[in-house]
Order: structure tokens, then C-alpha cells, then sequence
């Protein structure tokens, strides 16, 4: 009954076991202030740099680097300027 017991013990305690094991993920991080972003691939995985203000910029640091330049998919969008919205239609 021990044993029996002790395997139930065993069979539970395994998955927090195995949680506790693993690494915790590293956050990527998109400045929101700058528009293009940098992605450079290595052995080890690949990192996340957004610190640029133009693909210019960024693809002359990517250049002869395992890397690619996109647009920072959180980056804060200015409206153009412009009339704003349009006021509503009334119905007749």
C-alpha cells in the first residue's frame, strides 16, 4: 500500500518537477519609439533589436551579418496631418 502510494507521489510531483526544470523564455522587446527593427540570427537563437529609424540605418548594421531589417509591428504611427473626421450625416 506504500509503494503503491509513494508511485502516486512520484507520478504527480513529476510535471512541477519538470516545470521548475525549464528556462524561462526571454521576452522580445519592441521599443515602440523606433519604426525598424533588426533581427540578427546566431548558433544560440536570434535577438531582437529595435532601435532604428530608417531601413537605411538598419540595413547598414545588418550588412555581413546573419540578419534582416522589417518595420516594428508596434511602432507608435503618427496620422498624417489632415482634416479630422467628417461630422455625422443627418437624415432627412
Amino acid at each position: 500500500m506504500r509503494s503503491i502510494r509513494n508511485a502516486i507521489l512520484l507520478v504527480a510531483g513529476l510535471p512541477g518537477v519538470a516545470l521548475l526544470a525549464t528556462a524561462p523564455a526571454r521576452a522580445q522587446t519592441y521599443d515602440p519609439r523606433y519604426p525598424v527593427c533588426i533581427e540578427i540570427y546566431t548558433i544560440d537563437g536570434s535577438s531582437i533589436d529595435c532601435s532604428f529609424t530608417s531601413i537605411a540605418q538598419c540595413a547598414a548594421t545588418a550588412s555581413g551579418q546573419s540578419a534582416q531589417c522589417y518595420a516594428n509591428p508596434y511602432a507608435l504611427r503618427s496620422r498624417p496631418p489632415g482634416p479630422g473626421p467628417s461630422p455625422p450625416r443627418r437624415n432627412r
